[in-house]
């Protein structure tokens, strides 16, 4: 689709300029009403390749960089971002249906702070004690000094999602440019105008040509070959496990380095002993926070059956104040699902959930609006946990609650399944918590709350994802060890 003469059809940024793209231009739609946001370019194949052969050819110089020269940038790309801060935010609504204020809060404004963060130069040096050799057939006995550095790894392929079209990417390029590294950013097609806009922040921050490139479209030979390409050292993907299998296959091919953060079924395990109005706050995060469009949602309510009753009760009653709507409208806690197909997803979910005998307590249809892809929040109660609701990932304000008897069923049914990205445990004995948390196969655990600390490693176990990111720990995943050794 070619799209229409203008001032909003969106260019390709390949090599330092704004490219006209082969493919032409495909609507960007905004979830709340349907209405046309923008045209986005859809990138052939040749255009990837050259985005990818521009990161190589800016890597050498770009890696030789000062950190404090990179970390520069990237405080000058925060402050623009801050100085853009409302329009950025309007699009970013616009594209994805969020709230007013997690368009601002959660999307923008920790987006920018990502880049912040990563503007703090760290060492990326540091010693190993000495190590003492006796005689032997490598030489003379003698004392061996020896450094770890982390060096870039080349160039990054950033895939990203589409319910964060700011902190998603921000924090892949952020850390990626920190460490040396060049990038290649494909973003999710539902939403890409905003991580333009993100380039042109760092065009205006004063990025050299070739290390920041951004390319988008719907065409799944887009992202293959970003992928694929020989150019391309590491591949950094947010998205589904399906889709990230596929990537690994590929990257395995070349040895390529990855970082997936991929699918999650977050178990919130609540005991007898807990305090139910903090628990059914935590949990309840998932009907509204970015429509359920969150892989840390708490999806999968463990509830022990001193409190399964109340529990159920409590967040049929919680899902119940949730206004849906407009999502610019101050009142609205809950807007649109991202699209059309992905309403009809999440609702086809909530009807197997009642063939396979769930009790849908609250939500489970549509509301009357004309226009918009919105789903009620919905409370699913009585399920067991070979569920498919119970086990797949729903994506939508969706969730599910499975009694359970003794602790250790408990555990067993938080660990059962598939994924392993963050779970949850609520209980009034701290130390009961945290020792039921560390038996939890997550990369991540909330006891009692589900907030973040934002320098915590995040990632997941088993299918939830490869690697660790955010903080230091992100530093680390776009960056090489190299030992270097000596004789004392």
């Amino acid at each position: 689709m070619r799209g229409p003469e203008g001032p909003d059809r969106q260019r390709l940024f390949v090599g330092g300029s704004w490219v006209e793209p082969d493919g032409g231009y495909y609507a960007v739609v905004d979830p709340a009403n349907e209405e046309t946001v923008g045209w986005a370019p859809e990138a052939s194949r040749d255009q990837v390749h050259a985005a990818c052969a521009a990161a190589r050819e800016a890597f050498g110089p770009w890696s030789r960089t000062a950190p404090e020269e990179r970390a520069a940038l990237l405080a000058r790309t925060a402050e623009i971002i801050g100085e853009r801060f409302v329009p950025y935010a309007e699009l970013a609504q616009a594209e994805t249906g969020a709230t007013t204020g997690t368009a601002r809060g959660m999307q923008v404004g920790v987006g920018a702070a990502r880049f912040r963060r990563y503007a703090r130069v760290e060492p990326a040096e540091w010693a190993i004690p000495p190590q003492i050799n006796e005689a032997g057939p490598m030489g003379k006995a003698g004392v061996m000094g020896a450094l770890a550095v982390r060096q870039p790894v080349g160039v990054v392929t950033c895939i990203t999602s589409y319910n964060n079209p700011w902190a998603n990417p921000a924090g892949k390029i952020a850390p990626a440019l920190a460490m040396g590294n060049t990038v290649v950013v494909k973003p999710a097609p539902q939403d890409p105008l905003s991580v333009y806009r993100m380039a042109e922040a760092l065009e205006a921050a004063g990025v050299p040509a070739g290390v920041v490139n951004v390319v988008s479209g719907r065409a799944a030979e887009v992202g293959e070959t970003a992928v694929s390409s020989p150019d391309v050292d590491m591949v950094s993907f947010t998205g589904s496990t399906a889709v990230g299998q596929r990537i690994a296959e590929v990257c395995g091919r070349d040895m390529k380095r990855q970082l997936m953060e991929l699918g999650g079924k977050g178990a919130a395990v609540v005991l007898d002993d807990a305090d139910i109005g903090s628990a059914v706050a935590g949990i309840g995060t998932t009907f509204s926070f970015y429509s359920g469009q969150i892989c840390t949602a708490p999806t999968r309510v463990l509830a022990q059956r001193g409190v399964y009753g109340r529990l159920v009760e409590q967040l049929a009653a919680y899902a119940g104040r949730l206004r849906v709507g407009d999502p610019r409208e101050a009142s609205t806690v809950v807007g649109p699902v991202i699209s059309a197909e992905h309403r009809d997803r999440v609702e086809s979910y909530v009807e197997t959930g009642r063939k396979e005998g769930a009790v849908v307590v609250a939500g489970g249809e549509r509301p009357p609006y004309e226009k918009g892809f919105y789903v009620v929040p919905t409370l699913l109660a009585d399920c067991t946990n070979d569920m498919r609701v119970a086990r797949e990932e729903i994506f939508g304000p969706v969730v599910s609650v499975i009694p359970f008897d003794e602790e250790e069923e408990g555990i067993a049914l938080a660990n059962d399944t598939d994924y392993g990205l963050i779970d949850y445990v609520w209980s009034g004995d701290v130390a009961r918590a945290f020792r039921i948390a560390r038996r939890l196969r997550a990369g991540g655990v909330g006891v009692n709350t589900v907030g973040r600390n934002m320098e915590a490693p995040f990632g997941g176990f088993k299918k939830s994802g490869v690697g660790r990111d955010v903080g230091s720990y992100a530093l680390h995943a776009y960056s090489e060890v190299q030992a270097i050794v000596w004789p004392g």
